[in-house]
């Protein structure tokens, strides 16, 4: 392939990206106007939220493998059209259950996509230094399609239903599909081996069950439903490792974690999306249901975040090579911590420059840390396992996503819930309001205007007491990342030539 056509087929590449990326980012701002038609519970809000990402991360591995079986690009092109028609969906649910449902079903075509496009970028790019160079391209470009999901669903929330913001994947699908049938290539695993099913379904049955488990308990704390999921998760993931070791040709070959900073990437990847992730969802909802800003307004106020990104995934290569991978990946997780630091004293009336600081601060360390450990991760592998590892690079990405949201939006709603109802408010319109914060304002409409005040209030109030207990508690983990990873990466580097890729496999 000529070099034009590898950067033409980049180009492709980015718009699923871009698809996948807007998908998640937009549905933040449409959660006043979902509480409002669809009146979901604090607990089925979280579920819209995640149901997509913990679907993906049960079914990367699995689609991943496939990709390498059945070829990337017939698996992209796929998922894409299925992806498009599965928006509509979405977009015309008319219960919560329907659209939980319909975003669990964009979760297993969104699977099939972000593999692909990593592993189409591991075989297009053979140059280590081009390479990079691409994946620092396509994680601007994921950072690029957060942008893009607010700025665009705003606009469209202040003149259509909610519903709208799942439209605007449809013509970005059409020119994906059209454009990548002419011009990507095609690639696979020459000698891929059987499809082994019980690896499938022990990998999809423990990813799920520990998902499903950390989400619940961190929301309830133990349940007898929680305990079976996670037993099911415990037992489902051990047999997968157990049945990988002894398979010729496994679904995943778990000798890529024996390296050590093959693993540590991993968890690093993890890490600077579940800071990113949980904190962008619920800053979203403080922009608009307690500083009142407009959903056109909250998502030009969170640029900074994905400008700080783009710039950052773009000279992640350059600086890792330069000063050293631990150096950049560290420092990048340190400045997300800092940033979520710096929004624990944040109250109704704090200024935007705080604000917008932080989430620049934010938007760098995540275009670092991900950049490079996604980099350190595809360079570990062979061209013909490349879906292997990109599933794994893309079950962090999702996996973290979907935690963030979880665990820092558990903390959220368990201070909010426990905030006093005001006198004179009823008990239905009290335990609509302790649900959610959009329930709270929307019970107050039907009160006597004093009493709805009071309750919105105290319901805001709650509410960012939640959001600065759940900053504080993510600075602390990405403040210890930050200190893991520069022990845990020390002599690792990225590759200059073509034949060290295959160390981290002899």
């Amino acid at each position: 392939m000529t070099r034009r056509m590898r950067w033409v087929s980049l180009t492709v590449l980015v718009l699923a990206v871009l698809l996948v990326a807007v998908d998640a980012t937009v549905l933040g701002l449409a959660v006043p106007y979902l509480t409002e038609d669809l009146e979901p519970t604090g607990t089925q809000l979280l579920w819209i939220g995640d149901a997509y990402s913990f679907v993906i991360a049960g079914l990367l591995v699995t689609m991943g493998s496939l990709g390498d079986r059945i070829g990337r690009k017939k698996l992209l092109l796929t998922g894409s059209v299925a992806f498009g028609a599965l928006s509509v969906f979405a977009a015309y649910a008319a219960t919560a259950e329907t659209l939980i449902l319909a975003r669990a079903l964009m979760g297993v075509a969104g699977a099939t996509l972000m593999p692909a496009t990593l592993a189409l970028i591991r075989n297009i790019f053979p140059d280590p230094r081009e390479r990079s160079l691409a994946i620092g391209i396509w994680g601007a470009m994921t950072s690029a399609g957060a942008a893009v999901g607010p700025v665009v669903g705003g606009f469209l929330l202040e003149h259509y239903w909610w519903g709208s913001v799942f439209l605007i994947n449809l013509p970005v699908m059409v020119v994906l599909v059209v454009v990548g049938a002419r011009t990507l290539p095609e690639s696979k695993n020459p000698e891929p081996g059987p499809w082994d099913l019980p690896s499938v379904v022990l990998s999809m049955a423990g990813l799920l069950g520990v998902v499903y488990t950390i989400k619940e308990m961190a929301a309830h704390g133990p349940q007898p439903d929680s305990a079976v999921a996670a037993v099911v998760g415990v037992a489902g993931l051990t047999a997968f490792v157990v049945r990988q070791r002894g398979l010729e040709h496994p679904l995943l070959d778990m000798r890529l974690f024996r390296h050590r900073g093959f693993s540590t990437a991993v968890v690093a990847d993890l890490l600077s999306v579940f800071g990113l992730a949980g904190v962008i969802f619920f800053l979203s909802q403080f922009l608009q249901m307690v500083q009142g800003r407009p959903p056109l307004e909250a998502g030009l106020a969170e640029l900074p975040a994905t400008a700080g990104a783009v710039v950052a995934g773009l000279l992640a290569g350059r600086a890792a090579r330069r000063l050293s991978v631990r150096t950049v990946v560290a420092v990048g997780l340190a400045a997300m911590g800092l940033s979520l630091a710096l929004l624990v004293p944040i109250g109704e009336t704090t200024g935007y420059p705080l604000i917008g600081a932080s989430l620049l601060i934010l938007g760098v360390g995540a275009g670092f840390s991900f950049t490079v450990t996604a980099d350190v991760i595809l360079s570990s592998v062979p061209p013909k396992h490349a879906g292997s590892a990109s599933a794994v690079s893309e079950t962090a990405y999702e996996l973290g996503a979907a935690l963030g949201i979880a665990i820092l939006g558990s903390v959220v709603t368990g201070v909010y819930r426990d905030f006093s109802t005001p006198a004179g408010v009823p008990p239905e319109a009290a335990d609509a309001a302790h649900e959610s914060l959009g329930g709270a304002v929307e019970a107050a409409e039907d009160l006597p205007a004093r009493t709805g005040d009071a309750l919105v209030d105290a319901a805001q109030l709650a509410f960012v007491d939640g959001f600065s207990t759940a900053a504080a508690a993510g600075a602390a983990v990405l403040l210890t990342a930050a200190a893991a990873a520069w022990f845990l990466l020390r002599g690792q580097r990225l590759a200059d030539h073509a034949d060290e890729d295959l160390s981290a496999l002899h």
